[in-house]
């Protein structure tokens, strides 16, 4: 190569690191991101992971160590405190795995979206897990198989059994359509999924012996995901086990959602949660 096309090459991988998105973290096997739109004002990075649809919203400057918030399900449902976490540095990140229940294959997508958001992305090896209602079944499934990989769980009105929604096996409304694509993702008959042992309820023992910090809202007029069968009989578990969870309560959800949705009550308390836990690493 001769000098001028030495010192063209050196130009061109100079403005190329120069254009990347400011605060993401720099790496040489990052794969590019196939579009770029804005997220209340940041830049968010859409692109694939196993066929499918994945992003990561990218802070202005990084907080040291590259802290993350994972989002299971309804990425956009009570974003207030996402908001706040991407301006003190946090990146957040979604994969798509709706439909899939928390079922193995939605697993191992999750531990394909995992490996490109650590090794090729370089965010921190331990994530926050952030879930909105069936986004408890991903968020605790993933977790149990990923113990080491896991900060913090912060879940709102999670579902933590599949017999309860989409199920409707105790006081819960159900789904009969929804049950019916639970059981196909899974491959369960009426009577496999009633013995099922893999639900979030039943990971107790291990979520308790890695101690990860857990915090959880519900609504106490749930109809949809009732607590006592889902939030409130995982706590109990735990406790059982020697670990603990703290428990927002909301006293009434909306009608029209049968108890289900109601405002944040909570913003900040979420936020320094998911700080003390997921930002660890960097300290």
């Amino acid at each position: 190569m001769n000098r001028t096309s030495l010192a063209a090459a050196v130009a061109f991988f100079s403005l190329a690191i120069l254009a990347a998105p400011a605060g993401f973290a720099q790496s040489t096997t990052a794969a590019p991101a196939e579009r770029k739109t804005q997220w209340n004002g940041y830049d968010q990075l859409h692109f694939q992971v196993a066929e499918r649809d994945a992003y990561v919203v990218v802070p202005k400057q990084a907080a040291p160590g590259n802290p993350w918030v994972w989002r299971a399900r309804f990425p956009g449902y009570h974003a207030e405190a996402d908001i706040q976490l991407v301006a003190k540095g946090f990146h957040i990140g979604y994969v798509d795995v709706a439909g899939m229940f928390g079922s193995p294959k939605a697993i191992e997508i999750g531990n394909q979206f995992y490996r490109e958001m650590t090794e090729k992305r370089g965010l921190a090896k331990r994530v926050a897990l952030e879930a909105v209602s069936r986004g408890g079944l991903f968020a605790y499934n993933w977790a149990a198989v990923n113990l080491d990989r896991v900060a913090c769980i912060y879940c709102d009105t999670p579902v933590c059994d599949f017999k309860s929604w989409p199920g409707g096996m105790g006081e819960g409304v159900g789904s009969a359509a929804t049950w019916q694509s639970c059981l196909a993702q899974y491959g369960f008959d009426e009577k496999q999924a009633a013995a099922f042992k893999g639900n979030p309820i039943d990971h107790a023992k291990k979520i308790a012996a890695a101690k990860i910090p857990l915090l959880h809202i519900v609504s106490e007029n749930d109809r949809v995901v009732p607590p006592k069968e889902n939030t409130y009989l995982l706590r109990e578990r735990l406790q059982a086990a020697g670990h603990d969870m703290e428990v927002i309560s909301v006293p009434m959800g909306t009608e029209k959602s049968s108890g289900h949705h109601f405002p944040h009550p909570a913003v900040d308390q979420v936020v320094q949660f998911i700080q003390q836990h997921a930002a660890v690493e960097a300290k």
